[in-house]
């Protein structure tokens, strides 16, 4: 059978460095020599690769971008007349304060608003301002935010540092060593952690950053310690609401959440798959991008701000994140039922709209590429993470349950037969992200 996507990869790793723009699109990630890794096109819940194979993605769904699924019409449509319009001029796009309007009047602790296109620039946007307001350097920081310079630097007086937040091991080649203690990590629902560093840095911590939840709840009043520690010690509160924003509620997860932070940086989700992200805030902070220079041409085009308008709008107007959450209740059911008929262990974890699920034996990692190996013959693209869509039917769940049932009776007969990496038949799948949340 032929694979033109893994030919096609083979000549990218020797002409793109990594093979890919991103980690988390890597074939290694999910099935070394296998994984289809190009898409001809992607329409709802399903993804065409270059030799025609159609698929329901349910796995990552654009690495968290498409929530309202692929290729949305509403969305696509609009991006279409803009650029029958034209994306770019001399003069500003119009739709960059109406979509500031619409972040404020969701967001009504929020009074500025600034752009760039992806969520790494947009938390460096983030940091930068916040520094600038308090002229302070440090973080204190929770969970992954990018591969900027301020949150690589962790690992530069501790090559140990990032070890929950991103990959074991991670070199911080080509950041300053000057910025060599100015990045501290701590756990998600561990304030006295977070307590330990500020008392370590008294008086020096620029911002809290942190997302107001992932994959668990806030326990013990702990986003509020938080907030109130901010307060104290007059550092800024940044909540990183990339992945969750929008994916609980018509807006930030802290809406629902009841704590404000001073901060919100959005992207994924606002533009369902087209480059777009924001920073909101409170005018007393966000003013400071004017003290320092915070510019780049591609944020003034049209089509992110269009686009984001678009999918919001849509999110308001159709309670899309109650889709989502129901969805992944159903996906959940479907996971346990599975697992209880089949006797294959797994532990289920995360919040309904963003899935996880490990299997619980010692080879997991072998078990979790033999797993995806199955599910692509039966026409998924799947891992052991859901990221729910809008497009997402009833048909696509019924066919992922008849799946997911007969893939995890074979995974149960390979495990008690001890043959899962001889099934497999190839390399195990290389570990990617490592998050505390």
């Amino acid at each position: 059978m032929v694979n033109t996507g893994q030919n096609l990869y083979k000549k990218a790793k020797s002409i793109i460095p990594g093979g890919t723009q991103l980690l988390s699109k890597r074939p290694e990630m999910f099935l070394p020599n296998s994984w289809p890794s190009y898409y001809s096109h992607a329409k709802g819940s399903h993804v065409w690769d270059l030799d025609g194979n159609q698929y329901i993605d349910m796995s990552y769904n654009g690495i968290g971008c498409c929530v309202l699924g692929h290729a949305d019409d509403e969305v696509n449509n609009a991006v279409h007349k803009a650029v029958d319009k034209g994306t770019m001029s001399t003069l500003n796009c119009p739709e960059e304060v109406e979509l500031a309007e619409l972040l404020c009047t969701i967001h009504p602790w929020a009074n500025r608003v600034r752009y760039a296109r992806s969520g790494g620039e947009a938390m460096s946007v983030a940091i930068r301002i916040a520094r600038a307001a308090t002229g302070k350097d440090k973080i204190a920081f929770c969970g992954y935010h990018g591969w900027h310079d301020w949150y690589l630097s962790a690992n530069l007086s501790d090559d140990q540092a990032l070890d929950g937040h991103l990959l074991q091991g991670l070199e911080p080649k080509g950041v300053p060593r000057n910025l060599i203690n100015t990045a501290y990590p701590f756990n998600y629902n561990n304030f006295e952690e977070l307590q330990t560093i500020v008392s370590e840095n008294d008086g020096e911590i620029a911002a809290i950053v942190m997302e107001p939840m992932r994959g668990e709840l806030p326990a013990d009043n702990f986003l509020n310690k938080v907030r109130n520690l901010a307060n104290k010690i007059g550092a800024v509160l940044i909540f990183d609401e990339i992945t969750i924003g929008f994916r609980i509620n018509a807006g930030g997860a802290h809406l629902t959440l009841g704590t404000t932070p001073d901060v919100a940086v959005y992207g994924k989700a606002i533009g369902n798959g087209y480059p777009m992200s924001a920073v909101i805030g409170k005018e007393e902070i966000m003013e400071y991008a004017q003290e320092s220079f915070i510019s780049s041409t591609n944020w003034t085009e049209k089509i992110g701000p269009v686009a984001a308008i678009t999918t919001i709008e849509k999110f308001r107007r159709e309670n899309v994140h109650n889709a989502l959450d129901k969805t992944g209740m159903e996906v959940r059911n479907i996971l346990q039922k599975s697992s209880n008929e089949t006797g294959l262990s797994i532990n289920i974890s995360g919040i309904n709209p963003l899935l996880h699920f490990e299997f619980d034996y010692p080879d997991k990692q072998a078990i979790k590429t033999l797993f995806t190996k199955l599910m692509l013959g039966k026409g998924f693209l799947a891992t052991n993470a859901f990221y729910c869509t809008y497009a997402h039917n009833k048909i696509d769940l019924y066919k992922y349950y008849e799946a997911i049932v007969s893939t995890f009776g074979e995974l149960k007969i390979s495990i008690d037969e001890k043959t899962i990496k001889s099934n497999l038949e190839g390399e195990v799948a290389h570990v990617g992200f490592q998050r505390l949340t």
